[in-house]
């Protein structure tokens, strides 16, 4: 058989090897016989050329496992031109040793792996290196307009763009590298694999930026070896901090000298004054309060955790200050950090959908929260919800306490594990309490937060569970009726 000459692009599209792959080992054709070759490569004037198809009818099945054929999609990113040969042997391996991606210790394997290392790695310095300058808008939009120029080692771009996108979509921006580029217009991210041509580009931020770092920069913690691994000499060019990186470690010792010669001086002359109102704000939070509105004063001081700190506000409780049915959420969600009133995003619109269908009323119950500070991780311009820990709880339980002696309810709804845990500790499991009404003084039902419907996949469990959360409510209102004629 006469060696075949497959001629593939420099890129990471993974479906042309595929393709070609594929169709030659369906036909048996082993890899010492097949030569993959880079497009634009130079060739001699007898060498074969390129072979666009394999000729003859399929003589086997080709099957590849998950593990395998992501290690090939891996691979087809890295830049060496070997890797459509490697990939080909892996695979035709594969179908004799159909788990031969989980062998390690495999030459070709490990090879493969080296060079999933280096393309995740090179992704990961995309992320942390690429900067932006802005430019003009174009003509009509108002919508802030930003280049960079980033020189990737592998074909990283179509799967760093994702990235980008959810990290800057508040503008429009375009990235150009030698191996293509990614841009992105407010709805859709649109790659393209031609090479392009370093720009000169600038804008006015650049001084600050270097008045940022400079400022940031600590000479008495300078790691020079630490500091050349994390970020390489050659991405140097095109950062704008690197122009002072060679002044500032000239400059290192002689600063250190001088920050270790300057003694301490005394405090600012507000510290007392902050100190006084510390300690003062401490013992208000220490003393049994005997109102709502002494209460609310307290809480829009409350520094006891750290979420304070991030939170727009607090969102104390809403309500009757005499109420028969007070309701206890996890912490306020996004809509109510911002708003201050607590169930009023869309968790609290399922929660209103439920009161209504049971026939209860909003207005009759008092509303609150286990934590009432919003803790969230920021990711792009959204805030997501997380968690509180077991200090934030441990932290705001005065605050329910204290709320819950001053309400004096009847009966106390928590809604999901958090509130359940903040009023009954952690020995109660929601599982085995939900949707029953313990007696006692006062009276218990825990179930779901709403906001459990709302992330629920599966569209089948997602109804379940809401026909649950719905009857839980019924049986509140059944259990108000009896209430009242007893």
């Amino acid at each position: 058989m006469n060696t075949l000459v497959f001629e593939l692009e420099d890129t990471g599209r993974f479906e042309v090897w595929r393709d070609l792959a594929r169709s030659a080992l369906q036909r048996d054709i082993p890899p010492e016989k097949i030569e993959w070759r880079l497009r634009g490569k130079e060739v001699g004037l007898f060498d074969a050329l390129p072979a666009m198809q394999v000729d003859g009818p399929p003589i086997r099945e080709v099957l590849l496992r998950a593990s395998c054929v992501d290690l090939l999609r891996g691979i087809m990113r890295h830049s060496d031109p070997g890797r459509f040969a490697l990939a080909y042997r892996i695979a035709w391996r594969a179908q004799s040793l159909p788990a031969i991606a989980g062998l390690t210790t495999d030459p070709d394997v490990a090879r493969a792996r080296r060079m999933m290392h280096q393309v995740r790695r090179d992704y990961h310095k995309m992320t942390a290196f690429v900067r932006f300058r802005e430019q003009e808008p174009e003509e009509g939009k108002t919508r802030r307009r930003f280049l960079s120029w980033f020189e990737p080692e592998h074909h990283v771009l179509e799967s760093v763009a994702p990235f980008f996108a959810g990290r800057f979509a508040d503008m429009d921006w375009l990235i150009l590298t030698p191996r293509g580029s990614i841009g992105w217009d407010g709805t859709k991210t649109v790659y393209s694999p031609e090479p392009c041509v370093k720009p000169d580009i600038h804008d006015d931020l650049e001084a600050l930026w270097h008045t940022y770092y400079a400022s940031t920069f600590n000479p008495a913690r300078i790691k020079t070896k630490a500091m050349r691994s994390e970020m390489p000499r050659k991405y140097w060019k095109n950062l704008p901090e690197t122009d002072l990186i060679p002044e500032l470690l000239a400059g290192a010792e002689a600063r250190v000298a001088e920050m270790a010669a300057r003694e301490a001086g005394p405090a600012p002359m507000f510290h007392e004054r902050l100190q006084a109102r510390q300690k003062a704000q401490a013992a208000i939070q220490g003393d049994a309060l005997d109102s709502m509105g002494t209460l609310l004063s307290s809480l829009r001081r409350c520094t006891r955790c750290p979420l304070h700190c991030n939170a727009t506000q607090v969102v104390p409780g809403a309500g009757p200050e005499r109420a028969e049915i007070m309701v206890i959420g996890e912490q306020p969600g996004d809509q109510e950090d911002l708003r201050g009133v607590p169930f009023v995003g869309p968790a609290g619109q399922v929660f209103d959908q439920a009161l209504s269908e049971a026939g209860l009323l909003r207005g009759e119950m008092y509303l609150t929260n286990a934590v009432k500070h919003f803790k969230f991780l920021t990711k792009g311009r959204r805030r997501i919800h997380q968690t509180p820990d077991a200090q934030e709880i441990e932290a705001c339980k005065d605050w329910l306490h204290q709320e819950v002696a001053l309400v004096r309810p009847k009966l106390i709804i928590t809604l999901g594990a958090t509130a359940l845990r903040a009023m009954e500790g952690g020995g109660v499991r929601l599982a085995t309490v939900r949707d029953t009404i313990r007696p006692g003084v006062p009276a218990r039902l825990a179930t779901v937060h709403p906001a459990y419907l709302l992330r629920l996949p599966d569209e089948a469990r997602a109804l379940e569970e809401r026909k649950r959360f719905f009857a839980a409510f019924e049986t509140v209102r059944q259990w108000k009726e009896l209430a009242v004629r007893e």
